[in-house]
């Protein structure tokens, strides 16, 4: 895993920080990793865009809707 070394921080922003991760029994550590893996989850913009490529690469089938399996078969009878 890697370390990242953030300079210059404000210390109201520790500070709080310091204060959430007391208030969750957590170290600071602990608290700052956790928000910068929420921070890189992929946005829903991102997660449309991934799910629009792989729509892409997938071929299209026609594929008659359930409705119309489940009419056919009930009117038949």
């Amino acid at each position: 895993m890697g370390q990242v070394l953030v300079r210059n921080l404000p210390d109201e922003v520790i500070e709080m920080h310091r204060t959430r991760a007391k208030a969750r029994g957590v170290s600071l550590e602990q608290e700052l990793r956790e928000v910068l893996g929420r921070a890189a989850r992929p946005t829903k913009d991102e997660l449309l865009d991934e799910m629009a490529r792989c729509r892409a690469l997938t071929p299209t089938q026609h594929r008659t809707p359930a409705e119309d399996i489940i009419r056919e078969v009930r009117d038949s009878e």
